[in-house]
């Protein structure tokens, strides 16, 4: 293996969170406003579009669980009382600088989480369909963005106009393109860089507050990983087993589980759940007459396991297995999370239809599990 490394803007990303507390903080002292959020399905256009800075409020640590158990259930998703844990302990500045918390009606537990939230913070949950077969569902959703728009306005005293909706727009899909971008480099073989890293990466644009600046270091950090990789750069050794990712968030335990995946021979190559590539792929129709109902449209083609049915999850992972050449999907599950754990079987069996090896994981934030989940991941990549 070459002695190479990673260019050094990625570590401008994964600085990224450490360095967007001070940045929230002079956004506020500046008389500037932030809204938290905590889902792929909050309409960021819209944020935009009115002047405020959002940013994303997800619990990714052990550390404020006990204090959310004082209020929530033990055996609750891990994902949600971390975050409601951060809120109620006062330890997430983001939380603590936000004007306004947006969330959405993704899943029970985070519903009524969010009820508990609004004691503490100005909270605005999106309603959002469940299913999209049904013609009223984009009807609907246009409507609650509708009034999502409203409340922003009279939240921030600002008149959000078509034409900043549509400027915002066209920035948002020139992100997800340079995001994409970026991703679609590990169809290389061997890939330019571990999944750790590209997680790492991605998680920390979630805490980048220039939009612009963002876009132009993702373009460069493209290029450059490009030009290192044609000129020799391997930083991943020839013959690793490619693993394709799906199921919930996996921040919390990104270090027990890809960690483990690239210490035992194989390698990330892409992330199918809503911190990788599936929320990418989706662009906004710019030129639309009703450019509301056109962001309507965008969001409800994310293929989230709340949706049923969940048609676009499982017409996208076939497509990405065959394009990213992978030897194995790896389900990452949360505790309680019951859509994407109920969903696990359909996923075993479309892998089983496609004749792609098939690992289920489940986890919460804790080390308790780590040795049996190092010993499932290591057989599974000795048997790929």
């Amino acid at each position: 293996m070459c002695a190479y490394t990673l260019p050094p803007q990625f570590e401008t990303f994964t600085q990224a969170r450490r360095e967007g507390f001070l940045k929230a903080m002079a956004i506020k002292e500046a008389g500037g406003h932030i809204a938290g959020t905590f889902c792929t399905f909050t309409p960021c256009e819209l944020i935009d579009a009115a002047g405020v800075h959002p940013v994303s409020l997800c619990g990714m640590s052990q550390e404020p669980i006990p204090a959310a158990e004082r209020d929530l259930p033990k055996n609750l998703c891990p994902l949600i009382k971390s975050s409601y844990g951060f809120a109620v302990s006062d330890t997430c500045p983001y939380t603590y600088f936000s004007d306004l918390i947006v969330g959405e009606t993704t899943c029970d537990g985070k519903k009524k989480m969010y009820e508990l939230l609004g004691q503490i913070k100005d909270v605005y949950v999106l309603q959002l369909p469940q299913g999209i077969q049904r013609e009223q569902a984009l009807e609907q959703w246009t409507g609650e963005l509708r009034r999502f728009r409203s409340v922003l306005e009279e939240k921030f005293q600002v008149t959000i106009t078509d034409e900043a909706l549509r400027e915002a727009s066209i920035l948002r899909n020139q992100i997800r393109q340079a995001q994409t971008g970026l991703m679609e480099l590990q169809k290389l073989d061997p890939p330019p860089f571990s999944g750790l890293d590209l997680y790492r990466l991605l998680d920390g644009l979630g805490f980048s507050f220039d939009l612009h600046a963002t876009l132009q270091k993702l373009a460069d950090l493209t290029a450059q990983l490009r030009r290192d990789y044609d000129a020799g750069a391997r930083p991943v050794p020839a013959g690793r087993k490619r693993i394709l990712v799906t199921g919930c968030p996996i921040g919390g335990v990104l270090e027990k589980t890809v960690k483990v995946v690239e210490e035992n021979g194989g390698v990330v190559v892409c992330f199918e759940n809503c911190s990788g590539i599936k929320p990418s792929r989706y662009l906004v129709d710019t030129q639309a007459e009703d450019i509301l109902t056109a962001i309507a449209q965008r969001y409800l083609r994310i293929g989230c396991a709340v949706m049923t049915p969940n048609t676009q999850r499982m017409e996208l992972l076939p497509q990405l297995a065959e394009e990213f050449q992978v030897d194995g999907i790896l389900d990452i599950e949360l505790q309680a999370c019951h859509p994407y754990t109920v969903e696990r079987c359909m996923i075993k069996q479309l892998a089983d239809r496609i004749g792609i090896p098939f690992l289920a994981l489940d986890a919460d934030y804790s080390q308790s599990d780590l040795g049996q989940l190092t010993t499932r991941i290591a057989a599974f990549l000795e048997m790929l």
